[in-house]
């Protein structure tokens, strides 16, 4: 556990550890919930499909490729939930392969054909 006040904010890190050096990691989603075990019924999501959903939320840059650094100001679910538990997906993606879902960013919506 990791100890935090109220609107104290909070940096995170995460590495890939691979003997591939030509990958890079992107945070695509993080949601928050009161328990560990069930990120679906009380949850409070940070960011989504790589676009912030909370207004603390922000992506820093990073010295390497495979370490995303990211952060926010800690909250609590009311005073019912002693615990807040973290939960991000991550995409590896090839470096420099810029097609990539990894160097697309924030996605707010899906893109259709214009056919349809």
């Amino acid at each position: 556990p990791y100890y935090v006040d109220m609107n104290q904010n909070l940096f995170l890190e995460a590495s890939l550890h691979s003997s591939d050096r030509n990958l890079t990691v992107f945070v695509d989603t993080c949601v928050a919930s009161p328990n560990s075990s069930d990120f679906r019924t009380v949850v409070y999501e940070l960011t989504k499909s790589g676009c912030a959903s909370d207004s603390t939320y922000v992506l820093f840059p990073s010295p390497r490729s495979d370490v995303a650094r990211f952060g926010f100001n800690s909250f609590s679910f009311v005073n019912r939930f002693p615990s807040v538990f973290l939960q991000c997906e991550l995409l590896v993606c090839r470096y420099h392969d810029y097609d990539s879902r990894c160097y697309q960013g924030c996605v707010s919506r899906f893109k259709r054909n214009a056919d349809s």
